[in-house]
């Protein structure tokens, strides 16, 4: 009598960013060369998690870019006649899977420079318009574009920089399986007070328990730390010390 045992394998669905690994089950007839797949609700289950996810990006972003349209007139207004041209920051950031794109915020920095012509440090060049935005991060407003274009989600890990990528441990990385977003779990759990390596622990904890409802609980929480102004900065640090892998070394100021 032939035997069939129940085997699973692990795949990636990488249709949404949202939930990128998947089981599927298969029969295996004795020592088995052959497979029988077995119809499995996992994966598309996970297609439809992730599409309820972009219709919820899709539909935020659109309605945050129409209600803020006044406010971003005017801060762009303001940064023109406080510090000039130009008035959007774009950076290359890592993005789902770390494929690059172009992050767009706000300019929170003047580009005063030292007799030698070197930037000066970030924490001389921030303005006090700068600070304003940063601190109820309105900087941030611009990035609903990079939402509507997909490359950004409204709840994800925050992108950090390219260097990053060589840095992380294999664990860190897995950041990387969802998409970046706007805010996040470590955003709203400490945001630049607490170490580098919590940060990335809690998303890589917000990567294996992704929910429609995490998210919406995320969103809920951001609101009440923007108003609190709370975790915008370390210590002497215009915003956080560069991350500089798993092992000391010298930190400098970046702009997360």
């Amino acid at each position: 009598m032939e035997s069939w045992n129940l085997v699973e394998t692990t795949n990636r669905d990488d249709c949404s960013g949202a939930d990128p690994t998947w089981r599927t089950s298969s029969l295996r007839r004795g020592q088995g060369s052959t497979t029988a797949p077995l119809r499995s609700t996992s994966r598309s289950v996970s297609r439809i998690r992730g599409l309820f996810k972009r219709v919820v990006d899709v539909t935020g972003a659109t309605t945050g870019l129409i209600a803020t349209l006044p406010l971003m007139a005017v801060i762009a207004l303001l940064i023109r006649s406080t510090m000039g041209a130009p008035i959007l920051f774009r950076q290359r950031r890592p993005g789902l899977y770390g494929k690059p794109f172009t992050l767009v915020k706000f300019r929170t920095m003047s580009e005063d420079r030292s007799p030698s012509g070197e930037l000066c440090p970030e924490e001389m060049r921030l303005t006090r318009l700068g600070k304003f935005l940063r601190r109820t991060s309105l900087d941030e407003l611009p990035q609903l574009w990079n939402v509507l274009r997909g490359e950004l989600s409204l709840v994800g890990p925050r992108p950090l920089l390219m260097q990053y990528l060589d840095r992380y441990s294999q664990e860190q990385m897995r950041r990387h399986d969802v998409k970046p977003g706007i805010t996040g779990w470590a955003q709203v759990n400490g945001r630049n007070t607490i170490s580098w390596e919590q940060k990335f622990s809690l998303d890589v904890w917000y990567v294996d328990n992704w929910s429609i409802m995490l998210d919406f609980r995320i969103l809920a929480m951001t609101i009440v730390r923007v108003f609190s102004g709370k975790g915008v900065s370390q210590d002497g640090c215009a915003t956080a010390k560069e991350f500089m892998g798993n092992r000391a070394g010298k930190n400098s100021d970046i702009h997360p």
